[in-house]
């Protein structure tokens, strides 16, 4: 049984000790500025900028020195087709869409052996999209085929065949986007 006088005496420990029994220390204020966005100048950066300030920060101090020096793809000679990872590829447009994987194979082997055949179909209808992705293995062979088989007739429609890429800007129509 306590008395009064040592009930107040345990709840002023009590409130000086956690309860685990250990002294709390005293939450102190943050220190002045701490958490704030800062600029380059030093000014405080409020508002919805902040982010994207101390982003443009940490990527100025990123890409500073040698690591902000990038390497290049070697264009060899500027402008003109590209190889791909495995070969030469010639991009076709204007296929049939009763076209079949068999009938575009026949028509561009003709050229050289053909390392690889795309013809994308539609999922919902299931015929050919009205394109296809010829590759062959020499550049010689994926040339002939541009130059024998672009504008020639293939299964009723006239068919568009270049390189599906090409280093330098594209040299095709020019862009349908209207300039202001």
């Amino acid at each position: 049984i306590f008395s009064a006088r040592e009930m107040a005496d345990e709840e002023v420990l009590g409130d000086a000790l956690g309860d685990d029994g250990y002294e709390q220390e005293e939450e102190s204020a943050p220190a002045p500025g701490a958490g704030k966005k800062v600029d380059s100048a030093g000014r405080k950066v409020k508002g919805r900028g902040a982010k994207d300030a101390a982003a443009q920060m940490e990527a100025e101090e990123r890409y500073s020195g040698r690591a902000g020096q990038f390497e290049s793809v070697d264009n060899e000679g500027g402008k003109g087709p590209a190889k791909s990872v495995e070969g030469w590829i010639c991009f076709v447009t204007g296929i049939n869409e009763e076209a079949n994987e068999e009938d575009v194979y026949d028509k561009f082997s003709d050229f050289g052996e053909i390392k690889n055949l795309q013809l994308p179909l539609d999922r919902r209808t299931g015929f050919v999209k009205g394109y296809a992705l010829v590759e062959y293995e020499l550049r010689k062979e994926a040339q002939a085929a541009i130059e024998e088989m672009n504008g020639a007739e293939f299964m009723e429609q006239t068919l568009t065949v270049d390189w599906a890429f090409t280093k330098g800007p594209f040299k095709g129509r020019q862009s349908t986007r209207r300039m202001t």
